[in-house]
């Protein structure tokens, strides 16, 4: 698998710009805009391109195995990428399979792009990156010399893809928000911003372990902390793959609002967190704030 048979794919690169008139943000001074990854490609949306994107080429038409609970856009989209490349793909999925019972729709588009799924019970889930741990479940999944992928696609690979976002985001807004699930994207944003631009990071786990994580990320990437980045956990709703029906409501307002699908589970969260910032006055008259779409809701 070469760079050259990605571009067949035609990614829509550098992804669009669209600002909105939110009287949300207007009456406060702040300018929205929002950074439109969701339109990279209809299959590999926003920040799946560009992380899985660099490791695809570097599987070299080998299996690829990677990691993600029952819901994870990360599989689908590596199982879509499969197909359309004519890759092999395994997915380990955390939890034990339910015998006798169907697949969630998630799981079975991903089974229907030709993935195999590999289930484990959490504790070895937990223990995923530990190398003879690792061995073991690529001997249980029949997959010894695959190229393995991490859970949400994040390595040094990964973040050095997402860098270019923040690149083509240079002299278009003064702080830049993304949803964070494992923090690639933002470690590899915040590095291609130019100074004086800010990136801002809203997990959609509870935890309080993602700082490390991306400093850690950085570290293999760059060989240190590279730009200008915070995190707000404060808009996790009770923690990955959760709603509330305050942020059901939330989304169906900004998609009636806007004409602009919201993702629930990272995207709808960054977007309350944005509203309730600039309410509190945490962004100063004239800021432009950019948003980053990584994602469109799941049809089936």
């Amino acid at each position: 698998m070469t760079s050259a048979h990605l571009a067949d794919l035609r990614p829509r690169i550098p992804s669009p710009l669209q600002e909105l008139a939110d009287d949300r943000f207007t009456r406060h001074g702040v300018r929205l805009v929002l950074k439109r990854d969701d339109l990279i490609h209809p299959e590999l949306i926003g920040n799946k391109w560009r992380k899985l994107a660099p490791n695809l080429a570097a599987a070299s038409g080998r299996t690829v195995v990677t990691f993600g609970g029952a819901y994870s856009n990360h599989l689908r989209a590596t199982a879509a990428a499969g197909r359309l490349l004519g890759l092999p793909t395994v997915g380990v999925v955390r939890g034990q399979e339910l015998a006798g019972r169907p697949l969630n729709p998630s799981l079975a588009r991903c089974v229907a792009d030709g993935m195999r799924l590999h289930f484990v019970d959490r504790s070895t889930y937990r223990r995923k990156a530990e190398p003879d741990t690792l061995a073991a479940v690529l001997r249980a999944a029949d997959a010894q010399g695959a190229y393995v992928v991490p859970e949400g696609g994040s390595n040094a690979l990964a973040v050095r893809g997402c860098q270019a976002l923040g690149e083509e985001l240079r002299g278009q807004a003064d702080v830049v928000a993304v949803a964070c699930g494992t923090g690639g994207t933002l470690a590899g944003l915040a590095a291609g911003l130019e100074p004086g631009q800010r990136a801002l990071g809203v997990p959609v786990l509870k935890g309080g372990f993602l700082a490390d994580d991306i400093r850690a990320l950085q570290e293999e990437a760059f060989g240190g902390p590279r730009g200008e980045w915070r995190l707000d956990e404060r808009f996790h709703f009770g923690g990955y793959a959760r709603t509330t029906p305050e942020l059901d409501a939330f989304a169906e307002d900004f998609e009636g609002r806007h004409g602009v699908r919201v993702e629930r589970l990272y995207v709808a969260k960054l977007l309350y967190g944005l509203v309730s910032l600039v309410e509190v006055g945490a962004f100063g008259a004239g800021t432009r704030v950019a948003a980053v779409i990584t994602g469109a809701p799941f049809t089936g």
